[in-house]
């Protein structure tokens, strides 16, 4: 079983788990399980990026050792710009009303 299945089973299981205690209160429960799952989503979805990231800096620097510093000043930026956009789909979700 893959990595990204075993990482999706334990997601949902932990959002079964989670939401009779995220329903106590009936009309804020919904809610917040929801912006858990988004917030969980945005993790996992940057958590995915980041491995492809460094999967192709990785196969690239050893294919071609010479232009390695400049590889990794790419992915580097790449990297921080998909943190960013991780960190506003998190933050978005955490304040959505």
């Amino acid at each position: 079983m893959s990595k990204f299945v075993k990482t999706s089973l334990f997601a949902l299981a932990l959002a079964f788990v989670a939401a009779p205690l995220a329903m106590a209160a009936p009309e804020d429960g919904v809610k917040t399980l929801g912006k858990a799952l988004g917030a969980g989503l945005a993790v996992i979805g940057a958590g995915i990026g980041l491995g492809f990231i460094g999967k192709g800096m990785t196969e690239s620097m050893a294919r071609q050792p010479e232009i390695a510093s400049t590889v990794q000043t790419g992915g580097l930026i790449i990297a921080a710009m998909l943190e960013g956009a991780a960190l506003v789909a998190i933050i978005l979700a955490i304040f959505a009303s």
